[in-house]
């Protein structure tokens, strides 16, 4: 059992691997979450966190914020490139508030926290979110638009040539195939039309 412990300690302690930017990011998050918590009045400890703390977090990082959301009273309000500077707030951008979510919800469970219990999942946070981004599509005029899921073509296009995607059953999203796999497919079944 020794000898288990001790060579996985040595490969998390590799120095030829350094983390990730994601991981360098997701641990600067956490700690800064955690650093909002020890500071909060009163202090918060992580187990009495709720999703209502989270929020309150992200409406605090507002304050950091370089992306300029209109006010509904502003002339530019609804205008993606106003042509003059104007006094509404800046605030934190819808993308970089649900990349942060995302962190911070892997980070909690990494550290020990349970799946069902997790703040950063709650309904109230999902809820918030998309307020954030309905209401900076209207203001800035950007909207937001959901991405095609790639699966549904390749199922279609499976299905339309009798053929099963590279590596799984129709559907099976598993497979571990690429974007490329899906151009690769979806172009042969047009060029075979």
């Amino acid at each position: 059992m020794d000898s288990q412990q001790g060579g996985a300690g040595e490969l998390s302690s590799s120095p030829a691997h350094p983390p990730s930017r994601y991981e360098s990011q997701k641990r600067r998050d956490w700690n800064t979450f955690l650093q909002y918590l020890k500071n909060h009045k009163p202090p918060l400890t992580l187990s009495r966190c709720s999703g209502a703390h989270v929020i309150e977090f992200l409406k605090y990082l507002d304050q950091f914020g370089k992306t300029k959301v209109h006010v509904t009273a502003c002339p530019y309000f609804g205008h993606a490139n106003p042509p003059d500077p104007c006094s509404c707030p800046l605030k934190q951008a819808w993308g970089s508030l649900d990349a942060l979510i995302g962190r911070l919800r892997a980070a909690y469970e990494e550290n020990g926290g349970h799946r069902e219990s997790n703040p950063f999942g709650t309904r109230a946070v999902r809820i918030y979110l998309r307020e954030v981004r309905e209401g900076q599509a209207k203001a800035r005029g950007i909207p937001y638009e959901k991405k095609k899921r790639k699966r549904a073509t390749t199922t279609a296009v499976s299905a339309a040539s009798g053929t099963q995607p590279p590596g799984g059953a129709a559907g099976d999203d598993s497979s571990g195939g690429t974007t490329a796999n899906v151009g690769t497919v979806t172009a042969a079944a047009t060029t075979n039309s």
